[in-house]
């Protein structure tokens, strides 16, 4: 039981490490894609991510699967920015018309997260034999921690919409500048960590 609590207290603190906010700010622009009544439509998106950083984490630490951490740290940043971008260019849509593209696209987002994800659960397994329970153990950490994150982006936006009378889609064109903002100075940083 100690073992399943460290796998898993490490992936929900992997996922909620402010150090480590760009995943936070990934699934918040997830959150943010549809009105708090698309619920089906938003668990489908997040289900989308979580299937693809979950086939990546696992190719990843059984080493199928290998890119350099510099590359991916700036890939990732790099799809917040696009999903940024696409949020500002349709922020005024409250449907997504190509919802099968978007799809495809946040799971291969996701692969992107999971190779991500995979380089601090690879550091801890060391030579460790049986990997699949750790793996499990820390994914299932992840994903409580993800559910947290859409829990408080969720929240936060009721309150905003429904105590205090904001319009919701000018609180997200203002979240999503600011994360859009955010997501343009991390690429560039890490695309010039590559040279």
């Amino acid at each position: 039981m100690d073992e399943f609590k460290i796998w898993f207290s490490t992936g929900v603190e992997h996922i909620l490490d402010l150090n480590g906010y760009d995943h936070i700010l990934f699934v918040t622009l997830l959150v943010l894609t549809y009105y708090f009544n698309k619920w089906g439509k938003l668990l489908l998106l997040i289900s989308a991510f979580t299937i693809g950083h979950s086939i990546s984490l696992a190719l990843s630490v059984t080493n199928k699967i290998y890119l350099p951490q510099p590359l991916t740290e700036f890939f990732i940043a790099l799809s917040i920015l696009i999903t940024a971008i696409y949020h500002l260019v349709y922020y005024k849509t409250t449907e997504q018309k190509n919802a099968n593209f978007i799809i495809f696209i946040v799971t291969f987002f996701g692969l992107i997260h999971g190779l991500g994800f995979s380089y601090l659960l690879r550091s801890m397994l060391g030579r460790e034999e049986s990997i699949s329970l750790p793996l499990l153990w820390f994914n299932l950490g992840l994903e409580v921690g993800q559910l947290i994150i859409v829990a408080g982006v969720l929240l936060i936006s009721i309150v905003c919409a429904f105590v205090f009378k904001f319009p919701y889609k000018l609180f997200k064109l203002i979240v999503v500048g600011g994360i859009g903002l955010i997501a343009l100075k991390m690429s560039v940083e890490r695309l010039l960590e590559l040279f």
